[in-house]
């Protein structure tokens, strides 16, 4: 029970576990009481809950959601579609923008050059003539990438140097904008990370580079992969949660 904390209703949750179902990752919480059976719920925010009771075994409430998983996938599938989602950018004066897990009030100014500013809580762009929304995405990208670069690299050593007593060669770091991944590997050694990924918070940054230092070792989402993604990022359930809901 070290593991739980108590409620006033008394009721115990625990942390946040995982279970692997194919090539996905079904992450729940355990919400255990004075009950005889256990059962599932998906809730309209995707989240998982097992209601166990008090004494179940953690083994025990693990294959029971994977004896559920092809309901609870559909489930989340289900509820997916009512999930509030950021509106088209019209980049215009007064959206939100995100930077680094942060968001900001995008302002337009005339200026003497074309550039963009973070100032305070405003993402600023300076025009010299009339923007266009074309004209301002494409400055902000420009940004974003350029800070990606900076930003990623950044981290990309601070995870190198957590691995280092563990790989044998060192890798390469590439940006490439990819459209349902914030990252990828490959055989030769190479980490792929997607630049849009400096909207989210470094955390977030942590566990994706982290989860491909992983692959550089154990190529597959096996029980050794996901061991080694728990030693190395202890927190790696949380802000994978994080980031899936953050970037909505």
């Amino acid at each position: 029970m070290k593991d739980l904390k108590k409620q006033k209703s008394g009721e115990y949750f625990g942390l946040m576990e995982s279970v692997e179902y194919g090539n996905q990752i079904i992450n729940f919480y355990i919400q255990r009481a004075k009950r005889k059976t256990l059962g599932i719920e998906v809730h309209p925010d995707q989240s998982v809950w097992a209601k166990a009771p008090i004494d179940a075994n953690l083994k025990d409430v693990k294959s029971k959601i994977l004896k559920r998983a092809q309901w609870i996938v559909k489930q989340k599938q289900f509820f997916e579609q009512f999930l509030p989602r950021t509106p088209e950018r019209q980049y215009m004066s007064g959206e939100t923008h995100l930077y680094l897990g942060k968001r900001y009030i995008l302002r337009l100014k005339k200026g003497e050059a074309n550039t963009v500013k973070l100032k305070g809580g405003e993402l600023i762009v300076f025009y010299t003539s009339k923007p266009t929304g074309v004209n301002v995405k494409q400055l902000l990208t420009a940004w974003y990438y350029h800070h990606a670069q900076v930003r990623l690299k950044k981290q990309f050593e601070v995870t190198l140097a957590l691995f280092r007593n563990k790989i044998n060669a060192t890798p390469t770091l590439e940006l490439r904008r990819m459209k349902n991944r914030w990252g990828s590997c490959t055989p030769s050694g190479k980490i792929i990370i997607n630049p849009e990924l400096i909207k989210a918070p470094t955390k977030c940054i942590q566990y994706v580079l982290t989860h491909e230092f992983c692959h550089l070792l154990e190529p597959n989402h096996n029980k050794s992969f996901y061991d080694l993604q728990d030693a190395m990022f202890p927190e790696n359930k949380k802000w994978k949660h994080r980031l899936e809901v953050f970037m909505v």
